[in-house]
């Protein structure tokens, strides 16, 4: 394996983790190392995320030193190998749990039946150490794993699930022998082994951590999808040939050819052709998108109709399918507060349980009924076995893994587990104007023929074909006006742009001026009457040009930023929901008054610079507001990085990702809602999840040490025990998942 000296990040895959104390020794052994600024080990996924500059091969063997194995995480795994993985180690567990199951079963059914011999007899003298050396087969085959973990836990003066597993079946194993080799002194009750006890007990373990592993392993469904979207092949055009190549092998500025119902391999902008391309696995978007020569494709994206070539711009791990499973990753390995509290109780909680194990033993022992060891044997091992802390260790991460693979599907990318948690407690919503309430592409909304001896489409054709050479917004709206209408573009002479007031040229011997009204007034234009009309535009929100023919005002043509036809919708859940919306742009109050009007916002911030943005951010945040902050992702990064939570919205992924904590694929305001909502549940889930382990843990270990039997003469079967202990991180894993079905609309 090739050495990563200088990797800012480094994600491995874990093997071994039966806990969330596990959790805690690999942390704590990662953290101490030279370089390692961050480590995230995440139990529910069975993955680490370091940062630092540090080599892999030291994080591996560090790990292992501690008693677990590891491998580097390639950036995109083999999702087949990777889910056969999986499948084997699901298969396993239930190998081990099946023979420790039946021979279990065999155990007790013979023992209620009145089968099993007495010990003190000739043929029970036979019969049991036979019975003690197949128990330990089966301890070996189906727990082999517990045991070297415990030892290797041991070796590093820690504790986890393997030390209470490992003392728990394991007494249960030795006092059975003690009882085969000693029974003639001991009281007739006392003369029980547990030997079914200990392999049942395995047996329920493996059971529920096979089907923990079963369960967990649907979480990252997204991922594995959004991973399983890159194709395995390119084909490339070289010296003129179609030439069928491993994507690994597409070079930048490579022609590619895409034919109707193939994945696009690489990014890249199309050069040749059209075609209608699906890209709702990224965006979410249902509809497709349109794509003609110098528009942007992206990879993972499926071409639906025509064919086409294109040239390659983003390869490898730069593609934006990279970044955003890249991001995915990060958020799903990152832990918010609540899941570095629980890992950190998790981490007490196992030395906590042996000494209560021990304690209860000697209580037991001390003043319980005859036979008192009996007693006292059964209690301590029934706490062992049912306090292992499993399913608080998934409570939190488990949630995360399945919210953000939800949110994903889409098509909101959310970089980290905090922001997924803070944006359901946003309070106050910013919002930019253009590109996230409206749409960013000025269109002719209206045009006012001043003059009898013009049409309509005259004016729009003499303003088109003046501004034909511009790169002005609002020229490009004008022009995209006569394209639409099928209008002729006129030949021009002597062209002349004056900067912030329109521009000039002559068209068939007629000298015509296109801009606003100060450039009318220095070309003596009189634009007299027109105030009235001026006036009622403004308010509008729409902005006039005006095109002047030999100095006589013929026309004006307005030119808006529509909204996004689902703003307002957004806007009134975002009001719904109790949190206050502000728009803040640079625009000039009368127009962000008119698209505020439109959208259904009442307050505004207008006539303000981008970096003036995060100086409202940090305003608000003093007055108690938790502050979530929407826009582009590119000119509202200080206010982006400055709220609790910074949302990009559009289509620029590559820029947006580096700027916010969430991003939206698609430029919907409503999906930002969606993620509110997603928080809200996520929380409120995680919560469930925290409950419930906090609560089976509180109440289980006072019923296991018996703390109920000289009340109610009620004593936990240590077989009962695992078999809760094991359901209850089922139980987490299953709340967890439903989360994926969930109605977020």
């Amino acid at each position: 394996m090739k050495t990563r000296v200088g990797q800012d990040e480094i994600q491995l895959s874990i093997f071994g983790m039966r806990c969330a104390g596990c959790v805690s020794a690999i942390e704590g052994a990662l953290s101490v190392l030279d370089g390692v600024t961050s480590v995230n080990v995440n139990f529910a996924d069975h993955s680490a995320l370091i940062k630092g500059k540090v080599s892999t091969e030291l994080l591996i063997s560090t790990i292992k030193a501690a008693g677990f194995d590891a491998a580097a995480m390639a950036a995109f795994e083999d999702v087949e190998a990777q889910e056969q993985l999986e499948l084997l180690r699901y298969k396993k567990l239930m190998n081990k749990a099946a023979v420790a199951g039946a021979f279990g079963v065999f155990l007790m059914l013979s023992e209620m039946l009145g089968w099993l011999p007495e010990m003190s007899t000739p043929i029970g003298r036979w019969f049991w150490p036979e019975m003690a050396i197949v128990t330990l087969a089966v301890l070996i085959y189906s727990g082999w794993h517990f045991y070297s973990g415990a030892y290797k836990s041991l070796l590093l003066k820690q504790a986890n699930m393997d030390t209470l597993i490992a003392l728990g079946t394991g007494s249960a194993w030795i006092y059975s022998c003690i009882v085969i080799d000693y029974s003639e002194y001991l009281p007739s009750l006392a003369k029980h082994a547990y030997f079914e006890a200990a392999v049942v007990i395995l047996a329920f373990i493996n059971l529920g951590t096979g089907l923990e592993t079963l369960a967990r392993g649907k979480t990252s469904s997204a991922i594995r999808q959004l991973i399983g979207l890159q194709p395995r092949t390119a084909r490339v055009i070289r010296d003129g040939v179609d030439i069928d190549i491993p994507i690994e092998q597409v070079g930048l500025g490579e022609s590619l050819r895409i034919r109707p119902g193939e994945k696009i391999p690489v990014d890249g902008i199309l050069i040749e052709g059209s075609s209608s391309i699906d890209e709702s696995m990224l965006t979410g978007e249902s509809l497709p998108s349109e794509k003609y020569a110098g528009s942007e494709v992206v990879a993972g994206t499926v071409n639906l109709t025509g064919s086409f070539i294109f040239k390659a711009t983003r390869i490898g791990l730069n593609t934006a399918l990279a970044q955003i499973i890249k991001s995915v990753k990060q958020a799903q390995s990152s832990k918010p507060e609540i899941a570095r509290l629980a890992d950190r109780i998790s981490g007490i909680f196992v030395p906590t349980v042996v000494v209560i194990s021990f304690v209860t033993f000697f209580i037991w022992l001390a003043i319980g009924p005859d036979p008192s060891i009996s007693y006292a044997f059964v209690t301590s091992m029934t706490v062992l076995v049912i306090a292992c802390p499993c399913a608080l260790g998934l409570a939190t991460p488990i949630s995360i893994i399945v919210a953000v693979g939800r949110a994903a599907q889409l098509g909101i990318l959310i970089r980290k587990g905090d922001a997924l948690q803070t944006v359901g407690k946003i309070t106050c919503l910013l919002l930019d104007k253009t590109g996230t309430l409206t749409q960013g592409k000025p269109v002719v909304s209206n045009v006012e023929v001043l003059n009898k001896n013009y049409t309509i489409n005259q004016v729009i054709q003499l303003a088109a074909s003046i501004e034909v050479g511009s790169e002005h917004p609002l020229g490009t709206a004008i022009v995209a006006e006569a394209e639409n209408n099928n209008l002729e573009l006129l030949h021009i002479e002597h062209f002349e742009a004056e900067s912030g007031f329109g521009v000039k040229a002559i068209i068939d011997d007629q000298f015509i001026a296109l801009g606003n009204t100060a450039f009318m007034d220095t070309l003596n234009v009189n634009i007299s009457d027109t105030g009235n009309l001026l006036n009622t535009l403004a308010i509008q929100g729409q902005t006039p040009i005006m095109l002047a023919v030999n100095n006589a005002l013929v026309g004006i043509i307005s030119i808006t930023d529509p909204i996004k036809i689902d703003s307002p919708q957004a806007i009134k859940r975002f009001q719904d929901l109790g949190i206050r919306v502000i728009m803040v742009t640079g625009d000039n109050v009368t127009t962000a008054t008119a698209v505020a009007k439109r959208a259904g916002i009442t307050e505004i911030r207008a006539q303000i610079l981008p970096h003036d943005k995060a100086d409202i951010v940090k305003e608000l945040q003093t007055q108690g507001e938790i502050v979530g902050m929407v826009g582009d992702g590119i000119n509202d990064a200080p206010a982006l990085a400055q709220a609790d939570v910074g949302i990009a919205i559009g289509t620029g992924t590559d820029i947006a990702i580096e700027s916010a904590d969430i991003v939206i694929l698609q430029g919907s305001l409503v999906k930002v809602a969606e993620v509110i909502q997603l928080s809200k549940l996520t929380v409120s889930n995680i919560k469930q999840n925290l409950l419930g382990a906090f609560f089976y843990n509180t109440i289980s270990i006072p019923v296991a040490t018996g703390l109920l039997y000289p009340f109610f003469g009620i004593l936990l079967n240590p077989m009962i025990a695992g078999a809760a202990m094991a359901m209850s991180s089922l139980t987490v894993v299953s709340n967890a998942n439903r989360l994926r079905w969930l109605k977020i609309d």
